[in-house]
């Protein structure tokens, strides 16, 4: 099958440029300027860019990927998707170690079947004086023994491990994430600078949520911002919902690090794409109000209500970047965290046609998915 979408302002890494762009069998086998060779399907002028790679995200539509529940997941991985992520990574929250075994288990079977490019466990081993809106009771010191059976409940699908450096037993178990091909990740911290460094020389590699969940920046003491901005293997998360960060703070994040370290993640919950109301993040009851989800017991911030297409939107808006940058901080710089910038992340010849069609105010006109319209552009 083929289908040349045409009279579109294509989003590529160099830039914008007005043009068209050929798909066949599920891959940009061609982009070109000016009017399209022949008929096409006309989006009026709207841009296309990747479709959004979220490697940090906990559910939506009123369902919740820690309870392992299949149904819930399809239904939460469905809302994303017609919000314009075409790739997304199922975050796991602090549980018991049964809890969390059996959710990998369910949802690796969806990570079988495409729906879902890996799982994500966001804790337990996490800092109990930075742990936000996971449950303290379940936290634990970072274990080998106990991560590998995770793994192996996981069946080679648990792509990212979020882990407190301090702790006892964290930087081998980093080491033994890393060994399994697991991307380390450090947050929900209250760590040093110093080790911070020390986790990221274990393998660490990426930052959850920047600023959320750790020291704030002290011109004396560091902390570990100051090491995952300035360490140039790591990749930083941030959220953009405008509740967790200031503007200022997403500027300064990405002048620091730059398009290529930076990566735009929803950390969504079930209340996404929902009203408010009380929901459930795990074993956490969450109160949503205003679109802002907090904790019943001691309002700590629990996950947002986020989808991709309004981080890129206030990316453009908020935080003045241009449309080629926010394409790279929501798809291809997360695709590289996860390895798979090869075949997505960016609008290129030879790569997967996941693609997002947006009108002049960035609003999801269409979403494309392997060369298939899972939202048909108005």
């Amino acid at each position: 099958m083929s289908i040349t979408l045409a009279d579109a302002r294509v989003v590529t890494p160099e830039g914008v440029h007005e043009g068209w762009l050929t798909i066949e069998d599920g891959r940009i086998t061609h982009i070109g300027q000016g009017a399209a060779p022949g008929s096409g399907h006309s989006l009026g002028g709207g841009y296309v860019v990747p479709g959004f790679v979220d490697i940090h995200n906990h559910g939506g539509a009123g369902g919740s990927f820690p309870t392992g529940d299949p149904e819930q997941a399809v239904r939460a991985a469905d809302l994303h998707l017609r919000h314009g992520s075409t790739t997304i990574m199922a975050s796991l929250v602090t549980a018991s170690p049964d809890d969390l075994a059996g959710a990998a288990a369910a949802l690796a079977d969806l990570c079988d079947d495409g729906l879902l490019a890996g799982i994500h466990f966001e804790g337990p081993y996490i800092s109990t004086a930075r742990c936000g809106a996971h449950d303290p009771a379940l936290l634990r010191d970072p274990s080998p023994a106990e991560l590998g059976g995770l793994l192996k409940a996981g069946r080679g699908h648990v792509r990212m491990l979020t882990i407190a450096p301090e702790l006892p037993g964290a930087l081998d178990t980093i080491r033994e994430a890393v060994a399994n091909g697991v991307i380390a990740a450090l947050g929900h911290s209250d760590a040093t600078y110093e080790q911070t460094i020390a986790g990221i020389d274990a393998g660490a590699r990426v930052a959850t949520h920047l600023y959320n969940a750790m020291p704030p920046l002290h011109h004396r003491d560091p902390g570990p911002i100051a090491a995952l901005l300035q360490d140039e293997r790591v990749t930083v998360e941030l959220i953009n919902d405008g509740v967790h960060l200031h503007p200022a703070m997403t500027r300064l994040a990405f002048t620091a690090a730059g398009p290529a370290r930076t990566a735009l993640v929803t950390d969504a919950m079930a209340a996404a794409g929902m009203g408010d109301g009380v929901y459930g993040l795990g074993p956490m009851t969450v109160n949503v109000v205003d679109g802002v989800a907090r904790l019943a017991e001691g309002g700590s911030i629990a996950g947002s209500t986020l989808t991709m297409d309004a981080a890129f939107r206030r990316a453009v808006r908020e935080a003045a970047l241009s449309p080629a940058e926010a394409a790279e901080i929501t798809s291809l710089t997360p695709a590289r965290v996860l390895g798979l910038d090869d075949r997505l992340g960016s609008v290129a010849i030879g790569k997967q046609a996941d693609l997002v069609v947006l009108t002049d105010e960035f609003e999801v006109a269409g979403v494309m998915r392997r060369g298939s319209w899972a939202v048909e552009p108005r």
